[in-house]
């Protein structure tokens, strides 16, 4: 009688293996993480995070910046909001994001499960929202300030009746945002602004979440539950069911996405952790350079905290919403990553023709080069031509740091 056959055994990673197959597969490390520009890294990451902050440049920005250089500020945003053929759409995955055109169906489970809810943040009422659908059917694309309004006239969350429902339609999918002007969004019926074949596909639940794994997978390369669930905020029990109404597990998902059961090695005495990697991460060897660049706090490499301690045994935090005498390291403190780890950062801002590093902190002697290559370089493109320093710490390393900005500049 034969033997059983045994599970083949779990590969094991090394902490280091897993943070290189990350950083590559995030797009920093190596000069093909450029190929195609900035639409190529949209859909390498799966998803660009927005916000209204703009300090050096708008979060979406940096993010590109980050992978590809200094690549012009207007090619970044017609990358993302191409007037004439659309590539990008905007739509909740981690948070408020830009994702590739192509993944429009894949968020219809979301777009279900608001409408069962009936509400995200603010009650909408049918009425308006009818008057607004009409509108928009009726005169084309507009945004929410031609639609009447996005404000009362209170803080940023004191939406107009008309704001509350044309954001309500876009949960729904009943409209769509494939581009902006002047940082607003510009709102159009799905099917004059999508491909047919996008707007008729009709995937189950299940699909949708088995998809959005797969991507998580291959933006991180390798994934542990926690980063499969954050990456796009994926709620398990109330997506992607099976017939039998049992939800489907993330290690279902994660199987059905094509990834690979693997173990992230952790210190002596500590179990191995669990983890997923991506095939085609592991099928070649990370070679090519490391990107120096400063991150956005909200780059997908950094902004899931618990990972980024995790993983490079770095705390950090925005404190744009905590009040100033509280923060720690800046109003928009952006991490240095040198070398393939996170080693200081900094709170920039502008003045003229200067970035002002407000705030600068670096972990270890040897970042101090570094972070001069990386400030002057996020100078130029922004359009500065010097580089001030105003608090350093720890203060010794302030000399180091001015003598290496006066040879980087």
């Amino acid at each position: 009688m034969a033997s059983p056959s045994l599970p083949a055994p779990k590969l094991t990673l090394t902490p280091d293996e897993a943070r290189l197959l990350t950083l590559r597969a995030q797009g920093l490390i190596g000069a093909e993480s450029r190929r195609g520009g900035v639409t190529a890294m949209l859909r390498r990451l799966g998803a660009v995070q927005l916000d209204t902050i703009s300090v050096l440049a708008r979060s979406h920005e940096l993010v590109a910046y980050a992978r590809l250089g200094p690549v012009g500020r207007e090619r970044v945003e017609r990358a993302y909001w191409n007037p004439r053929v659309p590539g990008a759409f905007e739509y909740w995955s981690h948070a408020a994001c830009v994702l590739p055109i192509e993944e429009w169906p894949y968020y219809g489970f979301r777009r279900r499960a608001l409408l069962a809810r009936g509400q995200r943040w603010h009650q909408s009422h049918p009425d308006v929202c009818a008057a607004v659908l009409a509108r928009i059917r009726a005169e084309g694309p507009l945004t929410a300030t031609e639609l009447g309004g996005a404000k009362r006239g209170g803080p940023w969350w004191d939406w107009s009746d008309t704001k509350i429902a044309v954001e309500w339609l876009l949960d729904t999918g009943e409209v769509a945002c494939v581009r902006r002007t002047g940082w607003r969004r510009v709102y159009d019926l799905p099917e004059r602004v999508l491909p047919p074949e996008l707007v008729n596909a009709e995937l189950s639940d299940q699909e949708c979440v088995i998809r959005l794994a797969a991507v998580a997978g291959q933006a991180l390369g390798v994934v542990t539950q926690a980063d499969l669930v954050d990456y796009q905020r994926l709620r398990w029990g109330g997506t992607g069911q099976r017939k039998d109404g049992q939800a489907l597990s993330p290690h279902e998902a994660a199987a059905a996405a094509g990834l690979i059961p693997v173990e992230i090695a952790r210190p002596a005495h500590s179990a191995p952790l669990p983890a997923w990697a991506d095939p085609e991460a592991l099928a070649r060897p990370v070679t090519g350079r490391h990107r120096t660049t400063l991150l956005s706090p909200f780059d997908s490499l950094v902004w899931d905290r618990r990972r980024t301690l995790r993983m490079f045994g770095f705390e950090h935090s925005l404190e744009a919403y905590v009040p100033a005498p509280k923060r720690v390291h800046g109003y928009f403190a952006m991490p240095l990553l040198t070398g393939g780890q996170l080693l200081g950062r900094v709170d920039p801002a502008r003045q003229g023709s200067t970035l002002i590093a407000r705030q600068l902190t670096l972990d270890k002697p040897r970042a101090a080069e570094p972070m001069a290559r990386a400030l002057t370089e996020a100078a130029a493109w922004v359009g500065c031509d010097n580089v001030a320093l105003e608090q350093v710490s720890p203060p010794g390393l302030r000399q180091r740091l001015e003598s290496a900005l006066s040879q980087a500049q």
